[in-house]
């Protein structure tokens, strides 16, 4: 359930700009999951999301780049499990296929995760392009991928 509910809020801020927790308690009810503002305030902080300023000068949730302790890196591989779909390299690029809305906050996990080798990456709906150092790492990193969509 709390899996499932995670990744609800994910779809969720990536579909819409969600300002509040009670505006986020309102978009879970619509998809149908009834939870209280504690609960929330506990996966907003599991799920490491922030606060973004938008174009139009209001806030809206975001999975934030946080440094990942042992801890959390499991959730984060959960969440990233659920989102991503494939992946693949082309030299050092590894393109990252997910569900749709959800490359935001799967590239958002990856950021967080302070990979070795990793440039940047960007976003688009459900695709995630991953700029790594070499073509070596990307396809190394590709494989790890691989490996937690398997296990």
């Amino acid at each position: 359930m709390k899996s499932e509910r995670q990744s609800a809020i994910l779809e969720i801020i990536a579909s819409k700009d969600v300002e509040t927790q009670f505006q986020m308690i309102d978009e879970l009810k619509r998809v149908g999951f009834n939870t209280t503002q504690a609960t929330l305030s506990r996966d907003v902080k599991e799920m490491f999301l922030n606060k973004e300023l938008t174009a139009h000068g209001k806030y809206r949730y975001v999975v934030g780049a946080k440094p990942v302790d042992g801890k959390h890196l499991d959730k984060l591989k959960t969440i990233f499990k659920e989102s991503v779909i494939s992946c693949a390299c082309a030299k050092n690029i590894v393109v990252v296929k997910t569900l749709p809305g959800l490359a935001p906050a799967a590239c958002s996990a990856i950021d967080s995760m302070a990979i070795s080798g990793l440039v940047g990456s960007i976003a688009g709906d459900d695709t995630g392009f991953l700029a790594m150092r070499d073509t070596e790492t990307a396809e190394k990193f590709c494989k790890e991928i691989q490996d937690i969509l398997r296990g």
